[in-house]
């Protein structure tokens, strides 16, 4: 009934409206990760202009996946009030005005503007999914593909050319950080578009579900799926250029391999969500790509050649593209309509980005006490075993709104 409700929602699109709708949520894509792995690369350099300490350049790159945590069940209630094509716009603004202001050289507005990034992807992360399965019902799984990849091809490039930019640009990391704000008021006029033709009034009638969404096990399932996942992949990318150099590989190669790592995820990260849309359960796709995380793991934490070390690293990015677009496409394939969609969102990202948050940090106090990556790479692989457990519950054929 509630899919009904929402279909006959939908009124029929012209080709050039498809066409500037899907350009709309690519141009948001692409928006999501740049204006936070840009900052990684040239962390020492603000470090050093700003004479920041250690404990405090840390806190830059936590700063906006606390706003994550913090933004994110409040997203799709901001989404329902204004509609969600509003507030993606919205959050578009919010994320532009962040990236300028701390642009402007001091601390103050650099954390300030820091936290409004976050702010601004917060509320893009939560809206998206809910927005794609309410636009293309028929079609949720590929364009899942087409914007989580779509969004980990700027991410691995905004680490890439960051260096490059703030050496080149006059100004150094300041402006360098301004390319990303064109990228963000480029996807403002692209999308300016859909806020004259939506339809708020038919989501706001359709019921969430019988019981709240933080009483339903599949919910948390799948917000554990995404926490681990998470938490996975923001440990790995603080810390893999240190595990791989206390192997015996030079720290040229060590950062090469970590952009090397989100590449040869893009795959995986395409074609996942395609697999899960055509299977009854999700469950093979878990096992499987829990499967090949583990190897890579496991060959992390023999070390050895560098040969292994590679394989290794390879192995981990096919399983981290895999996790976060299943994890995206769970949102989707777990709710029957746009508006529980965008409330499990907002509930997995949530939690999510606050274990993400935590992980870096606990891993770098653990080193900090063994003085030795062997205890950090047995947590990756207890994680990987609950996150398999999580992945096998939120894969079954079943909705939030079905009684647990």
């Amino acid at each position: 009934m509630e899919q009904q409700l929402e279909k006959s929602t939908l009124q029929p699109r012209s080709t050039g409206q498809t066409i500037l709708l899907i350009a709309g949520i690519l141009l948001i894509a692409f928006n999501l990760r740049p204006a936070i792995t840009s900052v990684g690369p040239v962390i020492g350099a603000i470090r050093s202009d700003l004479q920041l300490s250690n404990g405090l350049a840390g806190f830059l790159t936590t700063l906006p996946l606390l706003s994550f945590a913090l933004l994110s069940p409040i997203a799709p209630k901001i989404g329902k009030r204004l509609g969600n094509e509003r507030t993606l716009w919205l959050g578009l603004a919010v994320l532009l005005f962040g990236i300028v202001i701390r642009s402007f050289g001091t601390i103050t507005f650099l954390m300030i503007g820091t936290a409004l990034v976050g702010v601004g992807i917060a509320i893009c992360n939560v809206l998206l999914p809910g927005l794609v399965k309410h636009k293309f019902p028929a079609h949720a799984g590929l364009m899942t593909s087409v914007y989580t990849t779509s969004m980990s091809v700027f991410a691995a490039l905004a680490s890439g050319v960051s260096v490059p930019l703030s050496h080149t640009m006059p100004g150094g990391w300041n402006t360098s950080f301004l390319v990303w704000a064109g990228l963000a008021l480029l996807a403002m006029m692209v999308w300016a578009p859909q806020l004259l033709h939506q339809n708020t009034a038919a989501v706001k009638s359709i019921s969430l579900t019988e019981q709240p969404i933080w009483r339903s096990r599949v919910a948390w399932q799948v917000t554990f799926f995404m926490g681990l996942q998470s938490f996975l992949f923001y440990s790995s990318i603080a810390w893999f250029p240190d595990i791989l150099t206390s192997h015996g590989m030079n720290l040229s190669t060590a950062g090469w391999m970590l952009s090397i790592m989100q590449f040869v995820g893009l795959p995986s990260t395409f074609l996942t969500p395609v697999f899960a849309e055509k299977l009854k359960t999700q469950r093979p796709l878990v096992a499987g790509l829990v499967l090949v995380y583990l190897l890579g793991m496991i060959g992390l934490l023999l070390g050895g050649s560098t040969p292994i070390l590679v394989i290794s690293v390879l192995l981990i990015g096919i399983g981290q593209g895999a996790s976060i677009s299943l994890a995206l496409t769970f949102i989707g394939l777990r709710t029957t309509n746009m508006e529980q969609a965008a409330a499990l969102s907002g509930m997995a990202q949530s939690l999510g980005y606050l274990l993400a948050a935590v992980g870096p940090f606990m891993i770098g106090i653990l080193f900090d006490s063994t003085q030795t990556w062997t205890p950090a790479i047995i947590i990756f692989i207890v994680i990987l075993f609950f996150m398999f457990l999580s992945g096998m519950r939120a894969g079954r054929n079943v909705y939030i709104s079905d009684p647990s």
